[in-house]
């Protein structure tokens, strides 16, 4: 397991457990979808970009449960979570 969700900060970014699982999930989904990473780290595991994504800021829930990202500090967008189910 990561060292990271072992420690409160990451629960404590989020909001709470619940909200740390829904963005981790959803966020794995559109990785997985052909979505980019939003940060640069050397690993092939989704799981460990997601981390580092929200370690850094990069990633965040809206209040609606919608995934959105801050990929500089100066435009935030909501998430491009990859091609459709239909395009596979």
């Amino acid at each position: 397991m990561l060292d990271e969700l072992m420690e409160e900060t990451i629960v404590k970014k989020c909001g709470g457990r619940f909200k740390l699982s829904t963005l981790i999930q959803k966020r794995m989904v559109a990785i997985n979808r052909g979505a980019r990473p939003l940060v640069d780290i050397q690993t092939k595991n989704p799981m460990e970009v997601v981390v580092q994504e929200i370690m850094q800021d990069k990633i965040y829930l809206d209040s609606t449960g919608v995934v959105i990202t801050r990929p500089d500090k100066n435009r935030v967008r909501h998430f491009d979570s990859g091609p459709s189910l239909d395009d596979m």
